[in-house]
């Protein structure tokens, strides 16, 4: 959360002492300072967060209790993800939540006549026990006779256990809870919003977060990579027919074909799969694509015409900086589609259409099977806006009937577990830094690879691309530098054979990632090698990076770390 240093400095001016550097702290007091200001104004709750709202800049997710106002909590946000939990043994009679604007008038209702029939509740208290209403609007009320229990969280896995009925707030929606009913406020209605929050129903269930037997989720989502790629793929690839269904562009189809260029923008790992598929989706398609950290893209802002199609991936679908520039491509009259992870998740709410990868919940922070499962959800994505192209049809089905065994052969290369972890333990461990070498499709996985070790191992790893280490990287060569390369066969093997050589000539011996029964590369001057299954070239990288999260999994553990829980970092990063 951002605020103006003049905030700050009108807080000490009228006694406030400051005791950290915190927002948080800025915001409690300016409560404080707001509430003394409007004393004598009797206002409501939710009114004092509107004063205070008035004051606030950046990015914010709030709860807010008051001394001043027990038994009420409020509940806020600006580029942050919230979502109210609803927890009763009363079924809700309705399924949606009225916005109210503060600032209209409202319709109250007054002794015991009741509330008028458009009034979302359970069945509610006698009225002479219950003198005032606010409005008719829809709200969520009580029953005084079965308790009802709300929950405020940012992720809707943290209240799965309590819950499965949920309603998202939108940017500057005030919730406000009191003495159990919820409401919903705003300050002013803006031109084409929606004046209703549903009530959904959580896919996510509880045992399907736990660790299942595994020592930590991380592996666990490792080893279901089988099948979580397959769910992705399951009703929308007929492989009977050698074709693609992606229900959630189908409206769209159309206008995507037209586009002139494809704008893809995401963060982290994310932003690898991309990288992953950008070759294939000009190949596929013939039109330029361009792939931008989404940071990058708004520290820039590029122009974005009509005719572009913006694509934004992200495994939560509420990584601020992707959200951010969703906005900006939206405002810019570009078409955009999501590809995420969490249905009714902001990118998957704001984009005009999308796909919803189906990788189930990744609960470790560092992306496993939400990287695989993007990767071909942008492949099919691929497939599909292009299989009008009738001269690319052979190439369509060669790479259809690979997809199909894309979860058998990840299932062997995870029977190679041992070995990859002997490798890692004996090569790897403790040690400084580490080079990970690829190019082509292999550039992607190079770098994907090197965020896995970073992000839980906290050793230096740096993904390359094979052609760049002439220009400087070279230097670093030396027998006890650490270096995975990615040498399974396709078009580049030729270059990549060529890198291989220039690593070994300056002593370096690195662990590569070879084809299944490749005889090819001299193997004496290699730490080892780790075979992997032939799939089409565009594919090989769903294969590649398997070894590299089973390493970066046994670096963290070595190492004493939590590889669930890696310091500094969060699932989602929905603050700037």
């Amino acid at each position: 959360m951002g605020y103006p240093r003049e905030l700050k400095l009108l807080l000490t001016n009228n006694g406030y002492v400051f005791e950290s550097e915190t927002d948080t702290e800025v915001i409690a007091k300016l409560f404080k300072y707001q509430y003394e200001l409007n004393k004598d104004n009797d206002l409501e709750f939710y009114e004092l967060v509107k004063e205070v709202l008035y004051q606030l800049d950046g990015t914010y997710g709030l709860m807010v209790k008051s001394v001043y106002y027990p038994n009420e909590l409020v509940a806020t946000r600006k580029g942050s993800p919230l979502l109210i939990g609803v927890k009763s043994e009363q079924k809700l009679k309705v399924d949606f939540v009225d916005v109210e604007f503060i600032n209209e008038p409202q319709q109250t209702n007054i002794g015991g006549h009741g509330l008028s029939n458009n009034v979302l509740q359970l069945p509610s208290k006698p009225q002479h026990d219950m003198s005032f209403r606010k409005s008719e609007s829809r709200a969520i009320l009580p029953d005084y006779s079965k308790p009802i229990e709300f929950f405020v969280s940012s992720d809707a896995a943290s209240i799965v256990e309590h819950t499965r009925k949920v309603l998202y707030l939108e940017d500057d929606d005030i919730a406000h809870i009191d003495n159990g009913e919820l409401h919903i406020h705003r300050a002013k209605k803006s031109a084409g919003m929606s004046t209703t929050r549903p009530v959904q129903t959580l896919e996510l269930q509880l045992a399907e977060i736990v660790k299942g037997g595994y020592p930590h989720s991380m592996l666990k989502e490792i080893f279901e990579q089988p099948d979580s790629t397959f769910n992705t793929m399951r009703g929308r690839c007929d492989f009977k027919n050698e074709s693609i269904i992606l229900g959630g562009i189908k409206e769209f189809l159309t206008s995507i074909r037209r586009s002139r260029r494809f704008q893809m923008i995401a963060c982290g790992t994310s932003y690898h799969s991309c990288l992953a598929v950008r070759s294939l989706f000009e190949e596929l398609t013939e039109v330029p694509v361009s792939v931008d950290l989404a940071s990058d893209f708004l520290d820039r802002s590029p122009p974005i015409f009509r005719d572009d199609t913006c694509i934004f991936v992200s495994q939560s679908g509420e990584t601020l900086d992707t959200i951010q520039a969703l906005k900006y491509c939206r405002a810019a009259g570009a078409l955009t589609v999501g590809v995420v992870n969490s249905v009714g998740s902001m990118i998957s709410r704001e984009t005009d259409c999308g796909v919803h990868i189906n990788a189930g919940p990744e609960v470790g922070v560092a992306s496993t099977k939400a990287y695989t499962s993007q990767y071909i959800a942008l492949v099919m994505l691929a497939l599909q806006v292009s299989n009008h192209i009738i001269f690319k049809s052979e190439r369509h089905k060669e790479i259809i009937k690979a997809l199909k065994e894309i979860p058998a052969q990840i299932e062997k290369v995870l029977k190679q577990n041992d070995i990859i972890k002997a490798l890692s333990l004996k090569y790897l461990h403790a040690k400084n830094s580490i080079l990970v070498v690829g190019r082509g499709y292999q550039y992607a996985s190079a770098l994907e690879g090197a965020l896995k070790i970073k992000e839980i191992s906290y050793i230096h790893s740096e993904g390359i691309q094979a052609g760049e280490l002439k220009h400087g990287v070279l230097a670093l060569v030396e027998e006890d530098l650490p270096i995975i390369l990615f040498a399974t066969q396709d078009k580049f093997s030729k270059d990549i054979n060529s890198a291989l050589q220039q690593i070994t000539a300056r002593d370096g011996k690195p662990i590569v990632l070879i084809t299944e029964g490749d005889n090819i590369i001299d193997q004496s001057k290699l730490r080892g090698v780790i075979e992997i299954p032939r799939t089409a070239d565009c594919l090989q990288g769903l294969l590649n990076i398997i070894p590299l999260q089973l390493m970066s999994y046994h670096l963290s553990v070595a190492a004493g770390n939590d590889p669930d829980r890696p310091r500094n970092l969060a699932k989602a990063v929905t603050v700037g």
